[in-house]
Order: C-alpha cells, then structure tokens, then sequence
C-alpha cells in the first residue's frame, strides 16, 4: 500500500487467511453452517477490503474539493467488510443499502456548517453499523449537529480553541494507564456534586471510582477496559498521543464510538461537495468562514482515526487482538 496507514489491511487480501478467519469468527458466535457461510463471503469482504483502500489512497492525492466524498465511500467499503464478519447474511435486503442518514435542506443564506444537522433514518446503513458492530440501537430520527460531532473528535482541540474560543474536552490520562485523573472543573461543566458525579461516570463508563483528592483538585477512577479496542466511549481518545479526554458538555459523555461520529461527518461533507456546490466552492476559495479550518483538519486525520479503530474491530472479530 502506497499509505502508510493503510497497509495494516494487506493480510486480509488472501483468500486463503480470509476464509479461516470468517469461519473463526461464524464458530465463535455460534453461527451455523459457518464453513459454507465463510466460502460465501471471503471474497466481498476481499473485494470492500480493496474498494476501500483503493478510495482512501485516492483521497490523499486529491484536491480538497472532492476530497470528501472519496473518504465516505473508502469508509464505508470497510465498514462492509466490518459487517460481514458480525452479519453474514449482509445485504439481506434492500433496506440496508442506502446511507441511512438524511441531510437537513439549506438555506442559501447565512448557512453554517458548524450548526447544520443530519437526521438518523429508520432503515439503511448507519443504523445497521450502529446496530450489529457497535450494539447502538434505536436511534431513528436522531439529529446531530456538526458542532457536537465535531467536538467529538480530540486531535481537533487546538483548532476549536483558536477559531472558536471554546476548550470543549478536559485530558484525563492515558489511555494505557490503569487509573485517570479527573479534574473537579469537571463538576462546574456538569452541574453535578462530588458524589453525584462519581456515581453517574461510573454509571456510563468502565471506570471505577478509587480516591478524591482536595488538595490537588482531582478524582481518580481505575479502568476495567480493553485499553487497545475499538473504542474509548465515552472519553474521548487522541490517537498520536494516546491521551484521554472527558467531554465538558455532559450530552456528549455517553456511549457513541467515534466511528460514527467520523460517518455522519463525512456523509454530509461528501452531500454538501457534490450537491451545494456554489457554497462548497465559496467555503474553499473565499476563506470568509473559520469552518474551513476545521473541515479541513478532520479530513486530513479521518482516514488514519477511522483505520485504526476498523483495524482493530477486525482483529477483536477474528480474535487475534492479543497478537497485535
């Protein structure tokens, strides 16, 4: 692989490993006739394998301007290998097919990108990714703002701080430590007492409370998680650093794996490059909106967020996590 992110996904182009890992996975989840089911599958999940990196690698030559909807589509062929190995029946029907989110219709005027929305649709991908591979259910009809999926995403810290004065994480430790230590501003944040909010992070998060500490201001809790998985929810992880981050808006401390959040953005960044064009074009050409800064940072960090945690949803699937 031309990228150096992507070549993690060289061994499952081998028809040979694919089937024995796919059955793996059917055996381990009880599934029956997993040896015909895995011979069915081996060479879509090849082929998305494939079609994926082949859109990733052409986004990183690209210009910006369609540089969006080449990351979609690359995302998106991995997350159907992804499925194949929780849904072997995958597409089952047509209702599975399409994107599952919906864009809000615009206004041509005064449009922001930082307060638009999407809208999760009853049926279609999304919510079958969310479903089968993340066990986040029943979220038809949600809307999500691209302020909120946007301060879902760490790496993004220093940006928002300089173009929106806001600091919207708190850095809690490492996430190969065995204890975080979280700040009290945190209660200010939640309007919450010292109690109250032991009790309710130990109510989202793997964590456990162990001591508070008065004079250095802080509560520490110990990590019962698989600290290499496939998601840190709800803290909130930076890859290069490995850090751990709390988010300060309480609405956004609950269980939603960061590789949605990256689909949601990258859907309606690829819907507003191919069909609004004119505000696409200004955005990109005008630099009359601090939006531009933000985009264009995601964009430059999805690919090496999103392979690294569909990398390591494959490994956990054909049990091979501990041999990375």
């Amino acid at each position: 692989m031309a990228n150096s992110k992507l070549h993690l996904f060289q061994p499952f182009q081998s028809v040979d490993t694919v089937q024995k890992l796919l059955k793996t996975s059917y055996q381990q989840q009880g599934l029956e006739g997993s040896e015909l089911k895995s011979y069915n599958n081996t060479y879509g999940f090849i082929y998305y394998i494939e079609h994926g990196l082949t859109y990733l690698n052409q986004a990183d030559d690209s210009p910006v301007s369609i540089k969006p909807v080449l990351l979609f589509y690359g995302m998106v062929q991995l997350l159907k290998a992804c499925l194949l190995t929780v849904d072997p029946l995958y597409p089952e029907s047509t209702a599975v097919l399409a994107h599952g989110v919906s864009a809000r219709k615009r206004k041509k005027q005064s449009y922001e990108f930082f307060q638009d929305e999407v809208k999760v649709q009853r049926n279609g991908l999304f919510s079958h990714i969310s479903d089968k591979m993340f066990h986040v259910k029943q979220m038809e009809g949600t809307k999500f703002s691209m302020k909120d999926l946007l301060y879902s995403v760490p790496e993004l810290a220093s940006t928002i701080k300089i173009t929106k004065n806001k600091a919207p994480f708190l850095k809690v430790g490492l996430a190969s430590d065995r204890h975080i230590h979280i700040p009290y501003t945190i209660l200010d944040d939640y309007k919450m007492t010292k109690e109250r909010f032991v009790q309710y992070f130990q109510s989202k998060a793997l964590f456990q409370f162990e001591t508070e500490d008065d004079t250095a201001q802080l509560f520490t809790f110990s990590g019962t998680q698989n600290n290499h998985s496939l998601s840190y929810s709800p803290l909130f992880y930076e890859k290069t650093t490995q850090l751990l981050y709390i988010p300060r808006d309480k609405s956004r401390f609950q269980y939603f794996p960061e590789v949605l959040v990256h689909y949601l953005l990258l859907y309606n960044l690829s819907m507003i490059c191919r069909y609004e064009t004119e505000w696409w074009g200004e955005l990109l050409h005008t630099f009359s909106s601090s939006d531009l800064s933000l985009i264009t940072e995601f964009l430059n960090l999805t690919t090496e967020k999103t392979t690294y945690y569909l990398y390591n949803f494959l490994l956990k699937a054909f049990g091979l996590e501990d041999r990375e």
